[in-house]
């Protein structure tokens, strides 16, 4: 099997072209190679694959470590967009990817040589509806525009209280703004207990930011299925959404700073959009040999 390693801000995956490669065990390849002592080493697996329908241009699957299938990721969509523009399978600018998601819209930024190196993903509009996040918290929903939005949920993990504001970016986030500098914080410790409670019925992603300014934000993630992350595409995006619906920052590009880059992201307040900016790296190519 042929592949290739990308990454976005340190979030790293194992890409492979399934316009050529025949995959057919997705769930078991990602636990192998994820692996990173006995594997390639990775946050996961993705799929670049065939449109399903013929008005887009390729199509996203993703599997985490533990071998389940998320519905979107942020920096991978970034990393298939370059993949797919760099290597001539799709010649056009923006890009339709396909996720389970929903179709995402990719502006390709060139750099001096030509090359996909900075994208801008239309991640669409963020989900706040408890039942669609979604998260059994109605009780700590409060009106948005209209709209509930669970904005206060309590949790306890090991023996520190939480507050989080719940969004989905097509996958569930549980966001929670800490005093602390972030880079300090035990993620590893209290991540684990907060993605696997009861009040997420899929699991949750879970943010621990720190405020740096209104337009500068800090942030270390615990992903579900897969664990501490150097970066999340989606996570980065609901972070933002959060601290707009808290008051903390405005509806203006936000730089969030992660543990292996920074992208950029704003909630549009013209069609209620999300758009994360932010680079895509090419590692190596390799053959894995099962």
């Amino acid at each position: 099997m042929k592949f290739t390693k990308m990454h976005g801000c340190g979030n790293d995956y194992v890409y492979v072209n399934c316009f050529e490669e025949k995959i057919t065990d997705p769930s078991k390849i990602s636990q192998a190679i994820s692996d990173r002592h006995f594997g390639i080493g990775s946050d996961g697996l993705v799929l670049i694959c065939p449109p399903d329908n013929s008005e887009n241009d390729c199509k996203m699957r993703m599997f985490n470590p533990d071998g389940s299938e998320a519905e979107m990721c942020g920096n991978a969509s970034r990393c298939v967009g370059r993949y797919v523009y760099d290597r001539g399978i799709v010649k056009k600018n923006p890009i339709r990817l396909e996720t389970l998601a929903g179709v995402k819209v990719i502006e390709v930024h060139l750099n001096e040589k030509g090359e996909a190196e900075f994208l801008t993903v239309d991640m669409g509009e963020p989900i706040l509806e408890p039942s669609k996040v979604p998260v059994n918290g109605e009780l700590s929903a409060s009106k948005i525009d209209g709209a509930n939005a669970v904005m206060d949920l309590k949790l306890t993990s090991q023996d520190k209280a939480f507050d989080f504001t719940c969004v989905s970016m097509g996958n569930p986030h549980a966001v929670t703004f800490i005093d602390s500098p972030v880079k300090d914080f035990k993620v590893e410790f209290y991540g684990p207990a907060i993605e696997k409670d009861s009040a997420f019925p899929r699991k949750t992603n879970v943010e621990f930011v720190e405020v740096v300014d209104s337009t500068h934000l800090n942030m270390r993630v615990w992903e579900r299925g897969t664990g501490e992350t150097w970066a999340c595409g989606t996570g980065t995006c609901a972070t933002v959404v959060a601290a707009n619906l808290r008051g903390i920052c405005p509806r203006v590009p936000v730089d969030v700073k992660l543990l292996g880059g920074t992208l950029t992201i704003e909630w549009n307040k013209d069609d209620n959009h999300v758009y994360m900016t932010g680079p895509a790296t090419f590692v190596f190519d390799g053959v894995w040999n099962e």
